[in-house]
């Protein structure tokens, strides 16, 4: 499984205070050992607008945001619960302008969702940097595309 970390997670990461991010390198270091351990606690964000984003217990308060398909797991975000979900839930990027914005088709987003195909190292690079993307940036980047 491919596990990767976006750089709103690193960004979302040093807003913690000191003993938070313990627990949260602590957890992120757990997941990328085995992200099947019976330990890890998943929850599927059922209010979000990517179904791929899931939520993952740090500890009472603090939660870790992971896109998750059956190949990949890419920390997003963390934060305490109620600001981490309402993150999630203001995210999606869908195959066609993701296609746009990496320089690929959406028939290419579709085969790597599907497992049929896997990304090359560059795409991966300029994947983990478009989640990162807020919904205006990204908007901004594919008009300055289509220019």
């Amino acid at each position: 499984m491919d596990f990767r970390i976006a750089d709103t997670f690193t960004d979302s990461l040093a807003r913690l205070a000191g003993e938070e991010q313990k627990a949260v390198k602590t957890t992120a270091f757990d997941l990328q050992m085995d992200p099947t351990s019976p330990g890890m606690s998943f929850h599927k964000l059922e209010h979000g607008r990517d179904p791929r984003f899931w939520s993952v217990r740090v500890s009472s308060d603090i939660r870790l945001i992971v896109h998750r398909t059956d190949a990949s797991l890419l920390l997003c975000y963390v934060d305490h619960h109620d600001k981490a979900y309402a993150w999630a839930e203001r995210r999606k990027l869908s195959a066609p302008p993701m296609g746009v914005l990496l320089g690929v088709s959406a028939q290419t987003i579709y085969n790597w969702e599907a497992e049929k195909t896997r990304p090359r190292q560059e795409q991966l690079a300029a994947f983990a940097a478009l989640r990162g993307m807020g919904k205006r940036q990204a908007a901004a980047k594919l008009q300055e595309l289509a220019e």
